[in-house]
């Protein structure tokens, strides 16, 4: 359950972007310039550890460092949605470029390297921390996320304007409604959902993974893609995008458990994403008859 919280968070920000007809392929840079931001921020707060072993400050720093994470995760999403919505650069082409300027610069600032050493307490108090005993609870602010965008896009005006940009943008923009505005706000969502992802990474491993996500984007875009959420925008399943998310965890830890090696499953996931995407023209096919 743990092992897909990541996974879930990034799929429901691809969800609400391609139900507005938009990709978003730097939603793994982001969770990793997160995660890097968010680990920095608690290793400068902390400070020296005590004589005892325990930091002073850990507290602020565990709270800064949620802080900076998620910032950092929606400040690279506003970027995207400017380019995208006020540029108007392909979303594919955007956050293609984004992707490789994020991962950069969670290099640089990183120092070239993956942030280690962060307090034992942020995997004890929160990242391996269960809720009711047996409910981890950063699968509980991912299930949230769910519950949450599912209402908003059910029930609120929010979700109608992205249903509506992802069937028709012409059509939107003749409504009178603020197009440009909203996509911008929907890639400030995905980010965000981004950066609570980056520092549930760190939370969990107690440091941070740069090179840990690279297919990330690829599991996103096939969870979503099983789950029924249309490429061309227009519909969203969020239900669904939980399930092809679980789908997709499993998947790729069975193939861990039967001993395959790491490229046959990226060739894997890859291959399901392509028949998804196959079964999703075809689904669209029929229903244009």
């Amino acid at each position: 359950m743990l092992s897909s919280t990541q996974a879930l968070l990034l799929a429901l920000g691809m969800a609400m972007l391609l139900g507005a007809g938009f990709f978003d392929l730097s939603l793994g840079a982001n969770l990793v310039l997160s995660s890097v931001v968010g680990g920095l921020t608690i290793k400068a707060v902390t400070g020296p550890k005590l004589d005892d072993g325990s930091f002073a400050n850990i507290g602020l720093a565990i709270t800064l460092g949620v802080v900076a994470a998620v910032l950092t995760g929606v400040l690279f999403g506003l970027v995207n949605g400017i380019l995208i919505a006020y540029l108007d650069v392909n979303s594919l082409i955007a956050t293609l470029g984004t992707m490789g300027i994020g991962t950069g610069v969670a290099l640089l600032v990183g120092g070239g390297g993956d942030v280690s050493g962060l307090p034992r307490e942020l995997q004890k108090n929160f990242g391996q921390a269960d809720f009711l005993g047996f409910v981890p609870l950063p699968t509980l602010i991912a299930i949230a996320a769910a519950v949450a965008l599912w209402a908003m896009l059910r029930f609120t005006k929010f979700g109608l304007v992205t249903l509506a940009i992802g069937s028709s943008r012409s059509a939107t923009e003749r409504a009178g409604l603020k197009v440009k505005r909203h996509i911008l706000a929907l890639a400030g969502l995905a980010g965000g959902l981004a950066g609570v992802a980056g520092f549930i990474d760190i939370s969990r491993y107690g440091s941070t993974a740069i090179t840990g996500h690279t297919s990330d984007v690829l599991g996103a875009i096939t969870a979503v893609v099983i789950g029924g959420t249309l490429l061309e925008g227009g519909r969203v399943s969020i239900v669904g995008a939980v399930w092809g998310t679980l789908l997709a965890v499993i998947l790729q830890t069975g193939l861990v458990v039967i001993g395959v090696a790491s490229f046959y499953q990226l060739i894997a996931v890859g291959v399901v994403l392509i028949i998804a995407v196959a079964l999703d023209r075809f689904r669209a096919r029929r229903r244009s008859r």
